[in-house]
């Protein structure tokens, strides 16, 4: 893989302490000329190849996959450029503002035989998907209990009225746009400021079974996730995304903890991409963006219940 990363944000940065350990041939990182010093500070400590300031130059060159870590509003105009250009695209999630960006997005990839990837990391780590295996032993699941809650460093700013990206609804930002069978029925309740949700809760009904997912930025609590069954419930309590255990507990007062590997969260998404890319499997990828595409309307709809609009979805 030959990697252009857009962007010198967190999660870039995040993404470059463990970069070594993936094997890409070649990265590139395109930054704004104004953050342009801290990209090549950025190239110089963790050895990367090539600092970009105009996006089309870097289109020109061989890089052949682009990880666009743009905030969300970008995502959409960023990737479809990239597609056009014969470049696979992982997207940071969410992976666009709406669901009609993401299905034009599909739409010229298939076209084009290339590859979209939602940079979700859940779905493939270890501890995840040990889970997914355990859930047979809670038989009938009852009650799924999930939070998302962390006090984000950019909401004191937003209260003085400096609005970030992470706040600002002509970005598509908010607390939902951090959350992730069907539901049928679902409502979204925020809590709104400044025409946009600082923190909520989407209550979803499965028909067998009722789910809560709480996210909030503008406040945090001792985390608790649990999955219920009529048989015992597991637990895990800190952020899904970042767990390495789990305790399931039976309703006989008996538990079992898994625990896992502490490896850095993001190196087996991004292993999987590249084993996708690499077998040129399509059926996977087509599975997971099948996944990302309904989330990304059932947050749609649970906006619109709020009356949160994008400048995206004008």
């Amino acid at each position: 893989m030959k990697l252009g990363i857009l962007g010198t944000g967190m999660i870039v940065k995040d993404v470059l302490t463990m970069y070594h350990e993936l094997g890409v041939e070649k990265t590139y990182l395109f930054s704004t000329k104004k953050s342009k010093s801290q990209a090549l500070e950025l190239m110089k400590k963790y050895h990367l190849d090539k600092v970009y300031t105009d996006y089309d130059e870097l289109l020109q060159s061989d890089v052949d996959t682009i990880y666009c870590a743009l905030p969300n509003y970008l995502h959409y105009e960023f990737s479809k450029k990239a597609l056009e250009n014969d470049k696979n695209v992982i997207i940071e999630k969410p992976i666009t503002a709406n669901s009609k960006e993401l299905e034009d997005l599909i739409e010229t990839a298939n076209k084009k035989n290339l590859m979209i990837f939602e940079a979700m990391n859940l779905h493939y780590i270890p501890a995840f998907l040990s889970l997914k295996e355990d859930l047979k032993k809670l038989g009938d699941i009852k009650i799924v209990s999930f939070n998302y809650s962390q006090y984000s460093s950019r909401y004191n700013a937003f209260k003085e009225g400096t609005i970030l990206p992470a706040f600002d609804f002509h970005k598509a930002g908010g607390a939902l746009m951090d959350l992730f069978g069907k539901p049928v029925y679902h409502k979204y309740m925020a809590n709104i400021e400044r025409n946009i949700d600082t923190s909520g809760m989407m209550l979803f009904d499965f028909e067998h079974f009722k789910a809560l997912c709480i996210g909030a930025k503008d406040c945090k609590a001792p985390l608790m996730n649990t999955i219920q069954g009529n048989l015992g419930a597991i637990v895990v309590k800190c952020p899904l995304s970042q767990m390495t255990e789990y305790e399931i507990c039976y309703n006989d007062g008996t538990s079992e903890v898994k625990s896992f590997e502490k490896k850095h969260r993001l190196i087996y998404e991004f292993k999987a991409f590249m084993k996708m890319m690499e077998e040129k499997d399509y059926k996977k990828q087509q599975e997971m963006l099948e996944l990302s595409l309904l989330i990304s309307k059932l947050m749609e709809e649970g906006r619109m219940q709020e009356g949160i609009v994008f400048d995206n979805d004008k």
